[in-house]
């Protein structure tokens, strides 16, 4: 990735082929929520009721695969990558809107085999730990999309999902990191913690106890090795972009760590107050501060347009701790209504970044347009 100068490239245009493809995200990402919302209870519309029963599908292969998709065909530089958002993004559609649910999951398996055949493209250009990573995180994303498809139940395989990210985002932080000076044994321990989160995910199909113990021993494995090697912990040192994305990254790592300790403790888990906790411990603290911090740094390169970094990113970041500490308190205490008005402050929270996100944009666009007609 490259870091956002918050300008354009000279004689580049905005991508707005990518466009549709985000907006396929989109719609996956906004039902995904609206399911959510309806999951906790919120009194809203209910278009299909697959918005509350595949809540979790339609934000991990619709949104975010769709989203990571993109980005992965966009350092491809192939046209066919492009596949790969397209059908997991349709197949978000599908499952909404279609009569048969099946066709659905069908794209979204299809969208991530062809996502892994992006990967490993990639591994053959650039043969690195990082690439490597990445790709052992896309295996992981259509590992869980076919076992769903085979009619292994969300609970069974959304931590193979998660195993996607996780592994997805370690590589990046691993390729941003790697010109930073580490001892000899810390790329021996990434690659132990990556292996002992994946040796877990194995296990726990057969071993439904001891598996997610130990897919929770590789996740506060990974997040540790994540916090003490991490750029992060330099550039939060720094002022501006660089110090919000390590706040970004450092508060994402913590989550991390308190899904692993919660796997490690519980061991399996299949419904209720603390498989709730654990899944948007990961999903909402984890993973929404890592698009929280890399998209100001990602957009530019997608879509081509700047991003100038505003001290407004904050104020959504916070509001998605402090609400996901309710929604876990919440869930811990049995108090229905702090998780209710947690789980609805986390959409509050999302939907006001992507507004800071498109405020910056057109902030940018506009003292962009001042400053030639000033010249």
């Amino acid at each position: 990735m490259r870091e956002n100068t918050g300008r354009h490239e000279p004689g580049v245009r905005p991508a707005r082929r990518r466009i549709p493809l985000l907006a396929l995200g989109g719609v996956a990402l906004v039902t995904g929520i609206w399911g959510g919302l309806l999951r906790l209870g919120v009194r809203l519309p209910m278009p299909s009721a697959v918005m509350i029963a595949d809540h979790g599908p339609l934000m991990v292969s619709g949104f975010l695969g769709t989203l990571i998709g993109v980005e992965r065909a966009v350092a491809l530089e192939r046209g066919w990558a492009y596949a790969a958002p397209l059908l997991t993004g349709l197949g978000g559609i599908a499952l909404l809107f279609v009569v048969s649910v099946q066709l659905g999951v069908v794209a979204l398996a299809a969208g991530s085999a062809v996502f892994v055949v992006a990967s490993l493209r990639i591994v053959v250009r650039q043969p690195a730990s990082f690439t490597i990573t990445m790709a052992a995180g896309a295996l992981a994303w259509l590992v869980g999309n076919v076992l769903w498809w085979t009619g292994r139940p969300v609970f069974s395989v959304v931590w193979w999902w998660a195993g996607f990210l996780l592994l997805t985002i370690a590589g990046e932080r691993l390729e941003l990191s790697r010109l930073m000076r580490r001892p000899e044994w810390a790329s021996t321990a990434f690659f132990g913690a990556c292996a002992v989160f994946v040796l877990g995910l194995g296990a726990s199909t057969w071993w439904p106890q001891t598996g997610p113990r130990v897919t929770g021993a590789g996740m506060i494995a990974v997040a540790l090795w994540l916090g003490f090697f991490d750029l992060a912990r330099r550039t939060v040192r720094q002022k501006g972009l660089p110090r919000y994305v390590a706040v970004c990254l450092l508060s994402g790592y913590v989550w991390l760590a308190i899904t692993g300790a919660s796997l490690l403790v519980l061991g399996e888990l299949t419904a209720g107050a603390q498989y709730d906790a654990a899944l948007h411990a990961f999903f909402v603290g984890f993973v929404f501060s890592m698009i929280f911090g890399h998209a100001p740094i990602v957009f530019p390169a997608v879509l081509r347009v700047a991003v100038p970094y505003r001290p407004l990113f904050h104020l959504p970041l916070a509001l998605l701790h402090l609400a996901l500490i309710a929604r876990v308190s919440g869930d811990l205490g049995g108090v229905a209504t702090l998780r209710l008005w947690g789980g609805a402050l986390n959409a509050v929270a999302i939907v006001a970044f992507i507004g800071s996100l498109v405020g910056s944009v057109i902030h940018g666009e506009t003292s962009s347009a001042d400053a030639s007609k000033g010249t």
